[in-house]
C-alpha cells in the first residue's frame, strides 16, 4: 500500500478541524430574542418532574428504623449542617448567631421537645423562619438521621435519673464520685 501524499494527509487533517467548541450560546441570565420575555433562562413547563423526584418523595415518606448506625449518621450530618447555627448540644448558640445572625430556637424548649420527628424533617426540607431549605444539600435519608439525632440530643439534656435502671443509677453515682 502506498503512503498518502502529504497534501492529501493535510487536507484530511484540516477537515477534522471545526468550530464545534466555539458554538454560539446563551449564558443563563443573558438577554435572548428567542423567547417572548427576552430571557435566555426559561422556567420548566408546568408539570415538569425531576427524574428522581419519586424516589426522593418515597425516602421522605418512610421513617427508617432507629438504629445505632442511623444515630451515628445523624450525629455526623448534624455536625456538618446544623452545628454552625444550633451548636453541638442544640441550644442555638452556634458560631453563626454569635456573629450577629438571628439565634435559632433551642431544641430543648418544650415546643420542640413535643414536636414529632417529622417536623424536623419538614424544616430541613422546606426551611422555617430565617432558616432556608436544606433540601438540595441534605439527602432525605440523612434528614431522618438528623431528626433522630436531635431526639437523642433532647433526651440527653432532659433525662431524669428516675428513667434509669438501678444498675445505671449506681454506675452514674460511681462515675460522679
Amino acid at each position: 500500500m502506498r503512503p498518502l501524499p502529504p497534501m492529501l494527509a493535510l487536507l484530511l487533517l484540516l477537515a477534522g478541524c471545526d468550530e464545534m467548541s466555539h458554538q454560539p450560546r446563551y449564558d443563563s441570565y443573558e438577554k435572548s430574542g428567542l423567547f417572548a420575555d427576552g430571557k435566555a433562562l426559561q422556567a420548566p413547563p408546568d408539570g415538569t418532574v425531576a427524574r428522581d423526584a419519586e424516589s426522593l418523595e418515597d425516602a421522605l415518606s418512610r421513617r427508617p428504623a432507629l438504629t445505632a448506625a442511623l444515630l451515628a449518621r445523624g450525629r455526623e450530618r448534624f455536625g456538618v449542617y446544623c452545628t454552625p447555627c444550633h451548636d453541638a448540644a442544640g441550644y442555638g448558640e452556634g458560631t453563626v448567631p454569635a456573629r450577629g445572625f438571628p439565634q435559632p430556637p433551642s431544641f430543648h424548649v418544650e415546643r420542640l421537645r413535643a414536636a414529632p420527628a417529622r417536623y424536623f424533617v419538614d424544616v430541613i426540607t422546606n426551611g422555617h423562619g430565617v432558616m432556608y431549605s436544606y433540601a438540595d444539600r441534605v439527602a432525605p435519608a440523612d434528614r431522618w438521621a438528623i431528626a433522630a439525632y436531635i431526639r437523642a440530643l433532647q433526651l440527653s439534656q432532659n433525662a431524669a435519673a428516675s428513667d434509669l435502671s438501678a444498675d445505671e443509677r449506681r454506675r452514674l453515682a460511681k462515675a460522679g464520685s
